[in-house]
């Protein structure tokens, strides 16, 4: 197993959504090359779906990729006892390129509940910290550089884009008149504080708290989410054999689409889901944030 952080104990919390689908795809997979095959795990996490396809099969291999290295720590510790059979990257998976043809590639494109709950990642507004956001912690720009960088009308384009938020326009004129007259947010709260101020009193309290689709936008630019996802998209199928299987778990309709219309219009592959596999009502009473996950299957002709 490889990695270039030391290991060490802590709480990366991801629990693995629709993992029996997962599992399940892997049926389309000839036995032939399940015997000695390789799967990529394209965003390990802390090895939750790994964990379980290297138990049910024993001679499967698996690279893991993932820039943060939190999660790479995690997965080096959850998948101790399958040291010989995983090697795992520090690497972004647009970036990546396999030595030889896999039987699966997998990208759960979900942030995890470890980075959703520490502080001091900035994801959340349920925690109070810096306005991060970055999947690599290493990359230069946070989002609170975004919010200062960007230009009022490029600021309410991108929450739109990302978003899909129909009071962009008043949020990014409040962010930006409260940065000309008080200085930058110091913190997750205040920001998401301000963008509930946009909103109208009897919407501020909904199950959906009002910043919840700026806070995306602004993860999704910060790490570049779509572009990756479309990097992905394209070049994941030649790296598959024939009958090698593509799964991607998308979390909200932008990165859904992008999903559907490529399994549906690339010629390299065939649909295996015609609609998206979502979890069922255990699954969400023990997991809730397997609530809005959404796995598609493509097969490689």
């Amino acid at each position: 197993m490889q990695d270039g952080h030391p290991l060490h104990a802590f709480n990366f919390k991801h629990i693995p959504v629709l993992s029996q689908d997962i599992l399940a795809s892997l049926d389309e997979v000839p036995k032939n090359l399940l015997e000695e095959g390789l799967m990529i795990d394209a965003t390990i996490g802390g090895g939750g779906h790994a964990a379980l396809v290297l138990k049910k099969y024993p001679k499967l291999q698996i690279i893991g990729i993932d820039q943060d290295p939190n999660a790479r720590k995690a997965a080096s510790k959850n998948l101790c006892k399958y040291e010989k059979r995983v090697k795992i990257i520090d690497k972004n998976f647009a970036d990546f390129i396999p030595e030889k043809k896999v039987i699966m590639v997998l990208a759960d494109l979900g942030v995890s509940s470890h980075q959703l709950e520490e502080a001091s990642r900035g994801f959340s507004f349920k925690t109070d910290g810096p306005i991060d956001m970055r999947m690599n912690p290493n990359q230069i720009t946070k989002a609170s550089d975004l919010i200062i960088q960007l230009n009022e009308k490029e600021l309410a384009d991108m929450i739109y884009q990302y978003g899909e938020e129909r009071l962009s326009r008043k949020i990014a004129h409040r962010i930006k008149t409260d940065l000309s007259e008080k200085g930058p947010y110091s913190s997750t709260k205040d920001l998401a504080f301000a963008i509930s101020g946009c909103y109208p009193p009897k919407l501020r309290y909904s199950r959906i708290h009002p910043a919840t689709r700026t806070f995306q936008a602004l993860r999704i630019a910060v790490n570049n989410e779509l572009e990756v996802l479309d990097k992905l998209l394209e070049k994941a199928p030649d790296w598959l054999h024939s009958s090698g299987i593509f799964c991607i778990i998308s979390f909200h309709s932008l990165e859904d689409r992008k999903v559907k219309q490529a399994f549906s219009s690339d010629g390299r592959l065939i649909r295996v889901t015609k609609k998206p596999i979502q979890a069922n009502t255990e699954e969400v009473l023990n997991n809730p944030r397997s609530r809005s996950a959404k796995l598609r299957i493509a097969k490689r002709l």
